[in-house]
C-alpha cells in the first residue's frame, strides 16, 4: 500500500533570525525547539560549527542559541540550525564599519529583521531567515511588486526573475528546483495572468525546457519568449508541484518598443538590394537569396553612399506632408516605399504622455490572503476627482473594506482583509483617461493541525471522520480510495464544518464503506481507515446450571449487548411454550424464563437462542428429590450430596467475582452441629466475605465475590451423639488470563508485518481459547481490533497498513471466561517492502580470473532509503551461494576478482533495505570464466575522420580508442616508416592510443597510419595532420595602367602558401608624402584589380599582403613605382554596358528527402528553388496533379517550398514531385513519403 502523504512538521518552534552587524561585534542566533533537550547542530555554508573562542554554543531546556564573538567579514554567510529532520537557514550580513557625519552607525540587531527584500515568507506560513515582519506603509513599493524573492523553505533553489526586452528580442526565463527531498520528479506549470496555461501556446515564439543535473540533482526549467511582441507584456506566474508539496512565484515581463537611434541609415534600411530580405523590407526580392555574386556590389554603393553628407531623412520624413513622402524617397535614393511607410507608421506609435497621471498604477499586484495592500497613482492637477473600478463596477465606501485617501498629488485605495473575491481587475480613472491593474490575492497554504484516525464500525452504525485546519471557512476535499466524494441523494455522505473543524459522516455503514479516506487541502492531506465488522452480539451474562427441589421456583436469566435482539428458549430441543407455571419475560436486554412449582417433569436441558445469530446458551435443570424415611428417636447425622469427595465431580467451579452458596441438606435426630473447614482451619459462621448459615436441616456455605485464594478443599462435619459425617467439597475458582507479555514484531513488509508472542503466565484456570490483537498508529491513541474470533496460533500476520507509517501492536488473551487485560505495546515498528529486484544486470568485461558485472537502481525504492547491493555467486550444479564482497556496495557495478579459470559460475545481485534483501537478478545461463577474443576494431573519432588542421608551434594531442582482446600491438607509421620518438610521444593503454606532439611544424604534416593486432587479426586506419603557416608576401606588383582616377595593379601569387589555400589578398594604398596606409580591398580574391577614387595631383604607392586561414602574411609586396594622378588634360569616357539578363532556369538548391511519418500527425515536404523570374511551382503525387486537393497547403516564402499534408494516413504514402517552371525552363525533384500506422501503447511496451 503506498505511503500516505503527510504535511511535512518543523521541529522548531521558534526560528533564528537574518541579522546584519558590523566587524568588530558580536551577535547572538536564537531558536527554540519543540522538545526539549532536543540534539541541534549548528552549520555554517556545509560546515559544522565545534564550540570555541569563537563561537559560543548554549542550550537550556528546548531553547539554544549560537554566539558569534569578535564578527570578522569572513564570518558573513549562510547559516543553519539542524533538529532532526528539520533544517533552517539564516544569514549573517557583515558590513565595514563606516563614519558618516562623524558619528558611527549602529550595528543592526540579532533580533532585527532583514530587509524586506531579502526575506521570504515560505510555503507554510513562516521564514526560516526569521519571524514573518509586519507590513509597513513605507514599504509600499515593495509589498506592491509580484513576490520573486528566494524561498528557502520552499521547492525552488532559484525563482524566475522579472526581465525587459525590446520587440523582437529573446529573453528566458529560469527555475531551479532541488529534488534531493523529493521521491519523485517534480511537476511545472507556467501561466500567464491568472488561469492562461503556457503548456497549450508553444511554438514560434515559446519554447519550454527542462534539464536534470544528476551530480546535484536538481532540475533546471526554462521559459524562452523568441522574438518578443508588445502584447507579450504582462504578469507570469510559475507553479510546481510533488505529491504534497507545492511552491509557486511570480514574475513580470515588459516589452519595450523599438527605438531609432541616430546613426540608422534609413536610405540603407529601405533600398531594395539583395542583401536585405527582411519583413520590413517591401516585397520578397529572390535575388537576397540566390545572387550572392551582388554583395560585393551593394556594399560598393553603401561605401560610395557613406561618402555623402549625413542628412537626417527621418526628420525629413517627420516634418514633411504625405503628399512628398514618394518625392523624398526618390530624391534620397529609397526603392522600397511601402516598408518605409511602415516603419514610420511604427515609430510614430510613441506612447503620448498622459496629461491626467504623473505616476500610473503598476501592471500587478499581489497581496496574501488577510492581508491589506495600499494603490497609489500620483495625478497632475492636485484637486482632480478620481474614480475607482473593480471589474468595471465602481467601488464606493462601505465600512472599513476600502478606504479612499488623498494626499497632495497621490491618491490612495486602501483594500482591508482581502480575500479571494478581491482577486480582479482595478481602474482608476480621471475623465476619460484610465490606468489598469490586476490584483492577485495569494491564498495561504491551509494545514492539517489535527490528522484523521483509523476507524472501526458494526455495520449498520455512524461514522464521523474529524480533522482541524489551520484556517477557519477552509475548502478542503474528502476522497474514498482515491475517488472524491460528494453529497448525493441518499444522503449517505454528509459534510459539516465548525470553524477549523471538519467532519465526514458516514451513515449507516456497510461493507462497502470499508476503506481509506483522505482529506485534502492545497497544503497537505490526511488519510485513515475504517474497518466495519458484521455486528457481533456479545453475551454479559449467560443462564447457569439449577438445582431446585419440588415445588420450588426455577429461573433462567441472561443478558446479551442488543436489547433488540429475540430470542426462543428450548427444552430438549422443543420449544418451550409458556403457560401458568412457565413464564417467558424479555425486559431491555434480560431474557428470562421462569417454571414455578417445580416437578420432576421439568428436569433437562434448557437452551436459549437469539434471532439472527448463530450461537445458543444452554444449562442443566437438575431436580433435587428429597426422600424423608422413617428415623429412629436416635438418628446419626447425615449429609446428602449426589457426589462425595473421592470422585473428580466433587468440584465445584465458580467465575471470580460471582458468589458462590452452597444449600447442603443434612439429617440427624437430635439436630447435628455443623463445622465447616478448609485446610484444618475453622470457618466461623460470623458474617463476612465467606460465611457460614445452619437452618434446620440444611446448612448454607456462602462465599461473596470470589477470589482466587478462595479455591481450595472444603470439608464439613456434622455431628449429634448418634454419631458423625463428613464430607469434603472442592472449589476452583476460574477468572480471565493474565495479559500476555509484549509482542515481537518477527518481520515487516509493504503493508504487513509479523508479530509473535508469549502465552499469558496464568491461564485463568481455564485453558486459553485464543487471542485478541489490536494496532494503532504510534501518533495516534486509537486502537483498532484486527479479528474478533479468537486466534489460535502465537503469530500472527497482521495486514492492511500503511507503508512508512510508525503502528505498534499489543495482544489479549481470552478464555471461557473472558478477555484479559491488554499486554503491553509492541516496540513501534514500520512497515516496508523490500525493494524490487535490480534491473539490467549483464556482463560488461570477463577475463581468465575476473568478471566485471553492472545492473540498474530497481525500479521500486520504496519509501525507506536503499542499503546497498550484495553481490553472491556459486558455481554450476551447486546451490551454495558464495558473497563476493565482504559488505554492501552502493555502486552498479562491481569487478569480482580470483574467480577459477574455465569454471561455469552462476552470478546474481539482490539490493538491501531496511526490510531486507530483494528478490535476485540473476545471469540468464552460467558463465565461463575465460578471457573471450575480441577483433580489433579502430574508433575513429569524428573530428579525426576529415584532416586535422593545426597550426606551427601548436600542440597535438590525438586519443584514439579501440577494442581488443587480449590487449592488442599498436603500431604507428607515418609513409611506411616508424615515427622520430624525440618528435612525436606514443602512449598505449587496454582502451585508447595517444599520439602527442608538443610543438608542431610543418614536417609533422601527413598522412599517420595506425594499426591494432592481435595474432593474426589487424584493423588499421589514416589520420592526416596538416600543419599550416602564414604565408610569404605576393611577388612582382606591378603598375601596369594610369588613367583618369584609376590604377590598375597586378602581382604573382606567394612562393610559399603556408601549406593550405590562399584565401585572397588586402590591398593598401598611401599617398608618397604622408606614407599613411589605406586599406582598399580586403579578401580580394584575383591577383589583379583596379584602384579607383584617387585624389587628383596626387602620387600614390601599393602594397598587397596575402591571406590563408591562419592569417595575413607578415610583410607585404610593394610596388616598384608610383602612379601620379594627372590634374589636367585627362578626359575621361566611361565604357559602354549592355543590359545584363538576369534570367535564369529555375534550380532546386535543397532537393526534397524521402520521409517516414506515423499516421495522423501533420507531415511536411520542403525544398528550396531559385529562378528568375520567379518559377511557377507544381505539386504532384504519383504524376497527380494536387493543387487543388483540400488535404494538402502549400507554401512558398523567400524560395522555401512547403508542403503540407494534414493528418495523413497509410493512402497518403507515396511518391511525391515538385516541378518549378519560368519562361528560362524547368526544374524537377522528388521522393518518396512513407507513413506509418500508429502503434498502440500495449504493443509499444512490447
Amino acid at each position: 500500500m503506498p505511503e500516505p502523504a503527510r504535511k511535512a512538521v518543523s521541529a522548531f518552534t521558534k526560528k533564528p533570525r537574518t541579522a546584519e552587524t558590523t566587524v568588530g561585534s558580536s551577535v547572538v542566533f536564537e531558536a527554540e525547539t519543540e522538545k526539549v533537550d532536543a540534539r541541534v547542530r549548528w552549520q555554517l555554508g556545509s560546515a559544522d560549527i565545534t564550540a570555541s573562542e569563537k563561537y559560543v554554543i548554549t542550550a537550556d531546556g528546548s531553547k539554544h542559541s549560537l554566539t558569534v564573538s569578535n564578527v570578522t567579514t569572513e564570518d558573513d554567510g549562510v547559516y543553519a540550525v539542524i533538529a532532526g529532520t528539520s533544517k533552517v537557514k539564516f544569514e549573517l550580513k557583515v558590513k565595514e564599519e563606516t563614519v558618516k557625519d562623524g558619528a558611527a552607525s549602529d550595528p543592526a540587531p540579532a533580533e532585527a529583521p532583514g530587509p524586506a527584500s531579502k526575506e521570504a515568507p515560505s510555503q507554510n506560513g513562516t521564514q526560516d531567515q526569521g519571524e514573518p515582519a509586519g507590513h509597513d506603509e513605507s514599504d509600499l513599493a515593495e509589498n506592491h511588486q509580484p513576490d520573486t524573492r528566494q524561498d528557502l523553505t520552499g521547492l525552488f533553489l532559484e525563482k524566475p526573475q522579472s526581465g525587459e526586452v525590446t520587440v523582437g528580442e529573446n529573453i528566458t526565463f529560469v527555475a531551479k528546483v532541488g529534488s534531493a527531498n523529493l521521491l519523485k520528479k517534480p511537476n511545472i506549470r507556467w501561466f500567464k495572468g491568472k488561469w492562461m496555461d503556457l503548456s497549450s501556446k508553444i511554438g514560434k515564439h515559446l519554447q519550454l525546457k527542462e534539464q536534470y543535473d544528476r551530480s546535484t540533482k536538481v532540475f533546471t526549467f526554462e521559459m524562452q519568449v523568441i522574438e518578443a511582441k508588445a502584447n507579450f507584456s504582462g504578469a507570469f506566474r510559475c507553479e510546481v508541484s510533488s505529491k504534497d508539496k507545492f511552491d509557486s512565484c511570480n514574475f513580470n515581463l515588459i516589452v519595450h518598443e523599438a527605438r531609432v537611434v541616430e546613426e540608422f541609415d534609413i536610405r540603407a534600411a529601405f533600398r531594395r538590394t539583395s542583401i536585405d530580405a527582411g519583413e520590413t523590407a517591401g516585397e520578397l526580392d529572390f535575388s537576397g537569396l540566390l545572387k550572392k555574386r551582388y554583395v560585393y556590389a551593394v556594399i560598393h554603393s553603401a561605401v560610395q553612399a557613406s561618402t555623402e553628407p549625413d542628412v537626417d531623412v527621418w526628420d525629413i520624413l517627420q516634418k514633411a506632408p504625405p503628399s512628398e513622402y514618394e518625392k523624398i524617397a526618390f530624391q534620397y535614393g529609397i526603392t522600397d516605399l511601402r516598408g518605409m511607410l511602415k516603419r514610420l507608421k511604427k515609430m510614430r506609435k510613441e506612447e503620448k504622455r498622459s496629461e491626467a497621471f504623473l505616476r500610473k498604477l503598476d501592471p500587478a499586484y499581489q497581496v496574501e490572503k488577510g492581508h491589506k495592500i495600499k494603490l497609489v497613482v500620483e495625478v497632475a492637477n492636485p484637486n482632480a476627482e478620481v474614480k475607482w473600478l473593480k471589474n468595471g463596477q465602481e467601488i464606493h465606501p462601505t465600512g472599513s473594506k476600502y478606504i479612499f485617501e488623498n494626499i497632495g498629488n497621490k491618491r490612495f485605495l486602501t483594500l482591508n482583509h482581502c480575500s479571494l473575491a478581491d482577486d480582479a481587475a482595478y481602474t482608476c480613472m480621471i475623465g476619460d483617461e484610465k490606468c489598469v491593474t490586476e490584483l492577485f490575492v495569494k491564498e495561504p497554504p491551509i494545514y492539517i493541525v489535527r490528522n484523521l484516525e483509523d476507524q472501526m464500525a458494526m455495520k449498520g452504525e455512524r461514522v464521523e471522520f474529524e480533522c482541524e485546519v489551520s484556517e477557519e471557512g477552509a475548502h478542503v476535499k474528502w476522497e474514498k480510495d482515491d475517488v472524491e466524494l460528494t453529497r448525493d441523494e441518499s444522503f449517505k455522505y454528509r459534510f459539516k464544518k465548525d470553524g477549523k473543524k471538519h467532519v465526514l459522516i458516514i451513515n449507516d455503514v456497510s461493507k462497502e464503506d470499508a476503506g481509506h479516506y483522505r482529506v485534502k487541502t492545497n497544503g497537505g492531506q490526511s488519510v485513515a481507515e475504517l474497518m466495519v465488522q458484521e455486528k457481533e452480539l456479545e453475551v454479559y451474562q449467560s443462564i447457569a446450571d439449577l438445582t431446585v427441589k419440588a415445588k420450588e421456583e426455577a429461573a433462567f436469566k441472561c443478558e446479551v449487548s442488543d436489547e433488540n435482539v429475540k430470542g426462543t428458549w428450548y427444552k430438549n430441543g422443543m420449544e418451550v411454550k409458556p403457560n401458568a407455571r412457565t413464564h417467558i419475560t424479555h425486559i431491555g436486554r434480560i431474557h428470562k424464563l421462569t417454571i414455578d412449582d417445580v416437578t420432576a417433569g421439568d428436569e433437562g436441558d434448557y437452551t436459549f437462542v437469539p434471532e439472527g445469530y448463530a450461537f445458543n446458551l444452554s444449562a442443566k435443570l437438575n431436580f433435587l428429590e428429597v426422600k424423608i424415611d422413617y428415623v429412629p428417636r436416635q438418628d446419626p447425622p447425615k449429609i446428602h450430596l449426589d457426589y462425595t469427595g473421592s470422585t473428580s465431580e466433587s468440584t465445584i467451579v465458580v467465575v471470580a467475582g460471582n458468589k458462590l452458596r452452597l444449600d447442603v441438606p443434612i439429617t440427624g435426630d437430635p439436630a447435628p452441629t455443623v463445622v465447616w473447614t478448609k485446610s484444618e482451619k475453622v470457618i466461623s459462621t460470623a458474617d463476612g466475605r465467606v460465611h457460614v448459615e445452619s437452618v434446620r436441616g440444611h446448612c448454607i456455605f456462602t462465599i461473596e465475590g470470589a477470589e482466587r485464594q478462595d479455591e481450595g478443599v472444603y470439608s464439613v462435619i456434622v455431628r449429634n451423639p448418634a454419631g458423625e459425617d463428613t464430607a469434603d467439597i472442592t472449589v476452583k475458582v476460574v477468572d480471565v488470563p493474565d495479559p500476555p507479555e509484549a509482542p515481537r514484531i518477527l518481520s515487516v513488509g509493504e503493508d504487513s508485518c509479523i508479530v509473535q508472542w508469549d502465552p499469558p503466565l496464568f491461564d485463568g484456570g481455564m485453558p486459553v481459547l485464543g487471542y485478541v490483537l489490536e494496532r494503532k498508529k504510534t501518533k495516534s491513541y486509537r486502537w483498532m481490533r484486527l479479528n474478533f474470533d479468537p486466534y489460535t496460533e502465537l503469530t500472527y500476520e497482521a495486514k492492511r497498513m500503511i507503508e512508512g507509517v510508525a503502528y505498534e501492536m499489543r495482544v489479549y488473551a481470552v478464555n471461557a471466561i473472558g478477555m484479559s487485560r491488554h499486554s503491553p505495546a509492541s516496540q513501534p515498528f514500520v512497515p516496508i517492502a523490500p525493494t524490487s529486484e535490480p534491473v539490467g544486470l549483464c556482463i560488461e568485461d570477463i577475463s581468465d580470473t575476473t568478471i566485471t558485472l553492472k545492473w540498474r537502481s530497481p525500479e521500486r525504492l520504496g519509501s525507506a532509503k536503499l542499503e546497498g547491493y550484495g553481490v553472491e555467486y556459486c558455481k554450476e550444479g551447486s546451490e551454495e551461494w558464495v558473497p563476493a564482497l565482504q559488505e554492501l556496495t552502493e555502486r552498479t557495478s562491481v569487478v569480482i576478482r580470483d574467480l577459477p579459470t574455465g569454471e561455469k559460475m552462476q552470478f546474481r545481485v539482490r539490493a538491501y533495505n531496511p526490510a531486507g534483501p530483494s528478490a535476485p537478478a540473476t545471469l540468464a545461463q552460467p558463465v565461463t570464466i575465460r578471457e573471450i577474443m575480441q577483433r580489433p576494431k579502430i574508433w575513429i573519432p569524428r573530428n579525426l575522420r576529415q584532416t586535422l588542421m593545426k597550426r606551427v608551434g601548436e600542440a597535438v594531442n590525438l586519443v584514439i580508442p579501440f577494442q581488443g582482446k587480449p590487449r592488442p600491438k599498436v603500431t604507428w607509421t607515418k609513409g611506411g616508416e616508424p615515427l622520430d620518438t624525440k618528435q612525436i610521444n606514443i602512449r598505449n593503454s587496454d582502451a585508447d592510443t595517444i599520439m602527442f606532439i608538443r610543438k608542431s611544424d610543418r614536417g609533422d604534416s601527413g598522412k599517420y597510419e595506425l594499426k591494432l593486432q592481435i595474432e593474426n587479426v589487424e584493423d588499421t586506419a589514416i589520420i592526416n595532420i596538416q600543419v599550416v603557416d602564414f604565408p610569404s608576401p605576393p611577388q612582382n606588383l606591378k603598375i601596369m595602367d594610369i588613367w583618369g582616377f584609376n590604377v590598375a595593379l597586378e602581382w604573382k601569387p606567394p612562393k610559399d602558401n603556408g601549406n593550405c589555400d590562399i584565401t585572397g589578398y588586402t590591398i593598401q594604398k598611401a599617398e608618397k608624402k604622408t606614407k599613411e596606409w589605406f586599406t582598399v580591398f580586403e579578401l580580394h580574391r584575383r591577383t589583379n584589380c583596379v584602384v579607383s577614387d584617387l585624389v587628383m595631383g596626387n602620387e600614390y604607392i601599393f602594397r598587397v599582403y596575402a591571406i590563408n586561414m591562419v592569417g595575413q602574411s607578415q610583410d607585404a609586396c610593394n610596388s616598384q613605382d608610383s602612379a601620379y594622378i594627372q590634374k589636367t588634360g585627362m578626359l575621361y569616357k566611361p565604357p559602354v554596358y549592355r543590359d545584363h539578363n538576369f534570367a535564369e532556369a529555375p534550380k532546386f538548391t535543397h532537393p526534397l528527402v524521402n520521409r517516414s511519418v506515423i499516421a495522423g500527425y501533420n507531415a511536411t515536404l520542403t525544398c528550396s528553388v531559385r529562378g528568375i523570374p520567379k518559377p511557377k511551382v507544381t505539386w504532384y503525387k504519383n504524376k497527380m496533379d494536387i493543387s487543388n486537393e483540400a488535404k494538402y497547403r502549400m507554401f512558398s516564402k523567400q524560395g522555401v517550398l512547403t508542403l503540407e499534408i494534414r493528418k495523413p494516413c497509410p493512402f497518403d504514402g507515396g511518391v511525391y514531385t515538385c516541378i518549378a517552371v519560368n519562361d528560362s525552363g524547368e526544374d524537377t525533384v522528388e521522393c518518396k513519403l512513407e507513413v506509418r500506422p500508429q502503434v498502440a501503447k500495449a504493443e509499444a511496451k512490447t
